[in-house]
């Protein structure tokens, strides 16, 4: 293979070695991906299920929509004990998932949601999401609901041929940078011109975090001033077919981690391909070491063939959630983990 640095992607079935160069120069990183004991979270999953530490517990929230979430809590990942149906007082009636969350200094704990307008199509499908915010002021028992922030600009398309939506946005993650200046939000556009299509990027100031409704700002052409709210985006992941073919190809569904043993930031994403009803082709992996940086984003790179929706991480140890990530973490996928993450850096 070329000067390159190679994606490891091992498990019994499957064996990548992928090369992962930029036109500067070779990204320093490599990914194992190792068979492990199963793990299932302990509530149903259909969504991102974002993780946070908490006077000393680690809690984790599973969404399905159509309940509310479940909110459990323990010493780790490992031993998750107490569930608890979170209250959720809501603006709207439709379906709610929350799929990021952050604990402020203060312990407020601050959640983004993925919520669907329904029948507006004549039927419960295809439907619009947008994203909003929300509240804890009692550790993630109960979320207020602070207001839409994300949402798109282009009309419905019931003729949508991917099973789901009809456009809109949805299926993200948040995460602050390390300098604690701006959440970003990576979320996934299915709605308007392909050329709009794939996973784009918004951002939030963080004095903004308290009042996000207006203060949420897409990329687009170069700049962030395009409003969160009706506002258009550039993809950073492209969609290659848009979602309103039967024939679809695009990354999907972005869970985004800082890791602290690559000091970069590393994305997993669905890849779904080529026919209707969100098939998945695989999952893939991409990497930044400026958040901050839209082109910085290597090439996205597959890790595992389908294995389901919503990959993602929990780290390891003292600190790690689906945020924060070490050396080694736990892979997610539809709430079950049955490998082990292993990030190496190319002198390894």
């Amino acid at each position: 293979m070329s000067a390159g640095i190679r994606l490891h992607c091992i498990t019994k079935r499957m064996r990548f070695s992928l090369a992962l160069c930029l036109t500067y120069g070779c990204l320093a990183q490599t990914i194992e991906v190792r068979e492990a004991p199963l793990l299932t979270m302990p509530a149903r999953v259909d969504s991102n299920s974002p993780a946070f530490w908490l006077n000393g517990q680690f809690h984790l929230l599973n969404s399905t929509g159509g309940e509310a979430p479940v909110l459990s809590s323990g010493t780790d990942q490992f031993r998750l004990r107490s569930n608890t149906r979170v209250r959720l007082a809501k603006q709207q009636i439709w379906p709610m998932w929350i799929e990021a969350v952050w604990v402020d200094p203060t312990g407020v704990v601050l959640g983004w949601y993925h919520q669907e307008h329904e029948w507006l199509c004549g039927a419960q499908r295809p439907a619009q999401p947008h994203i909003g915010a929300a509240i804890s002021h009692d550790g993630g028992k109960t979320f207020f609901d602070s207001g839409v922030v994300l949402s798109s600009p282009d009309p419905v398309r019931c003729s949508s041929m991917n099973g789901y939506f009809a456009g809109g946005h949805g299926d993200f993650s948040v995460i602050l940078d390390r300098d604690r200046k701006f959440f970003y939000f990576l979320f996934s556009n299915y709605g308007g011109v392909v050329q709009s299509q794939g996973v784009s990027i918004a951002r939030m100031a963080y004095g903004d975090r308290f009042k996000p409704v207006g203060n949420v700002w897409k990329y687009r052409g170069g700049s962030w001033h395009e409003p969160g709210v009706g506002g258009r985006s550039t993809p950073i992941f492209p969609a290659a077919v848009g979602w309103q073919r039967e024939e679809t190809d695009s990354f999907w569904g972005p869970s985004v981690h800082w890791n602290s043993y690559l000091e970069k930031f590393v994305v997993l994403m669905n890849r779904s391909c080529c026919s209707s009803g969100f098939p998945q082709e695989g999952i893939y992996a991409s990497f930044n070491a400026d958040i901050g940086d839209p082109a910085g984003w290597s090439k996205p790179t597959k890790i595992l063939d389908d294995t389901g929706w919503y990959p993602q991480v929990l780290g390891m140890g003292r600190a790690g959630t689906d945020r924060v990530a070490g050396e080694q973490a736990r892979l997610y996928i539809y709430g079950e983990s049955r490998w082990r993450l292993v990030f190496r850096k190319s002198a390894e």
